[in-house]
């Protein structure tokens, strides 16, 4: 039995060899193959790794526009304290309102002046007596100068008789004293005039005074501007309290020129410099633009932030007081533009990965301006280059991948405005 069994297995062994050497085996495993393509890929991918995708953009040259973001509040360019120059009268009328705008001159409020009058009238009482006074002081002097005249021809027709015994020198002497008195009388009326001068010269000055202090019973603008706060009220007593840090009659914004109050990080502040451009935009969507006016040398050491001031002129819709951002232009320049997401830092500096023949390569590069999410290259990428527009960890020198490449795109001006 068993040696039939072997009989039979060779002779299909040998009919296996004569039917492929004979051709019929060969089509028919082609047509296997060909039912099946599916099954000999997945064979094959079983044999390596899959290509990883990684989407690119390209390094594109474009203008920049470098900012710095503020925020602060508007505050006026110069305010004016007015406040009158007296104390003590009381306030007659109110002839400025909030929001006015007033000339140089201008009268905004009227003070009672009945204690100033009648202290003008005293005064002119005065001055009449000290004038009288005077008048009389020098005709006593003329008087007084006669009689040192006459004395004086005495003693000189006696100086001989007494010489010649004609004269007692009794009589010489009582002419002698006589010549004296009469000078001591005319040094007397002298000091009486310089006296009656002095008092009268007083009585000026205090007229003066009281002339001054009338004037400015009328309490005036000292310059154009719009007033912003008011503060004097009818019937009260008006005090000069911009002298002692108190409340002022009146508050102007001087020409109606603001500015921007702001407050800018440490770390951006440095590239802040008088004279450069800003945008500004205030509540309810007012927007304006102004010139960096001044940069405080200062940081705040609790806040860390500085101060800058931003010109914007007489702008009238803009509120003293209100909250306002914006965007001074502190540079520009043209760069390869990539996007921040493509540049990764390291302890080494900056760097990007570009895909070049399908494996990534990592370039250190040296970057500039910051522009709408962007960043300028100034070096190590050149223009029309695959940047990967993510670049992270899990790429390394050299691996493969396939480029997913976006639309071209037409270089253009990159700015805030381009958000």
């Amino acid at each position: 039995m068993k040696k039939r069994l072997l009989v039979i297995l060779l002779g299909l062994g040998g009919l296996a060899v004569a039917a492929y050497q004979s051709g019929l085996v060969a089509p028919y495993l082609a047509s296997l193959a060909a039912k099946h393509p599916a099954e000999q890929k997945t064979s094959a991918a079983k044999s390596g790794p899959p290509i990883p995708v990684v989407s690119v953009v390209y390094a594109r040259r474009a203008d920049f526009i470098d900012s710095v973001p503020v925020t602060g509040s508007f505050a006026a360019r110069e305010e004016i304290l007015v406040a009158p120059e007296v104390d003590g009268m009381r306030v007659l009328e109110i002839r400025a309102e909030i929001g006015d705008r007033v000339k140089k001159g201008d009268v905004l409020a009227i003070l009672v002046t009945e204690q100033i009058d009648a202290q003008i009238a005293a005064n002119e009482a005065a001055l009449a007596s000290a004038t009288a006074a005077i008048a009389r002081s020098r005709s006593l002097i003329a008087e007084q100068e006669a009689r040192v005249a006459e004395a004086e021809a005495q003693l000189e027709r006696a100086r001989p008789l007494v010489k010649s015994k004609h004269l007692s020198e009794s009589v010489f002497d009582q002419r002698v004293a006589l010549a004296k008195t009469a000078e001591a009388q005319l040094a007397s009326a002298k000091s009486a005039l310089a006296q009656a001068e002095a008092e009268k010269a007083q009585i000026e000055a205090q007229r003066r005074e009281l002339d001054w202090r009338r004037s400015n019973a009328e309490v005036r603008a000292p310059a154009d501007g719009i007033v912003s706060r008011r503060s004097g009220r009818v019937g009260g007593i008006a005090t000069a309290s911009a002298l002692t840090g108190g409340d002022t009659m009146f508050r102007l914004i001087e020409n109606g020129e603001i500015e921007l109050e702001a407050e800018v990080a440490e770390t951006h502040l440095w590239k802040v410099r008088p004279g450069q451009q800003a945008r500004v935009t205030a509540s309810g969507a007012v927007e304006a633009t102004g010139t960096v006016r001044l940069v405080s040398p200062e940081v705040d050491k609790a806040t860390r932030l500085g101060n800058v001031r931003i010109f914007l002129g007489d702008r009238s819709d803009i509120k003293i007081g209100a909250f306002g951002r914006g965007t001074i232009e502190t540079g520009n320049g043209q760069a390869i533009a990539v996007p921040l997401s493509a540049v990764l830092y390291t302890d080494d500096g900056p760097t990007v990965q570009v895909v070049v023949d399908g494996q990534v390569a990592t370039r250190s590069v040296k970057t500039g301006h910051e522009t709408a999410g962007m960043v300028g290259i100034e070096s190590g990428v050149a223009e029309g280059e695959l940047v990967v527009e993510k670049s992270g960890t899990f790429l390394r020198d050299g691996d493969a991948v396939r480029p997913l490449k976006p639309d071209e795109a037409t270089p253009g001006k990159l700015s805030e405005a381009g958000r």
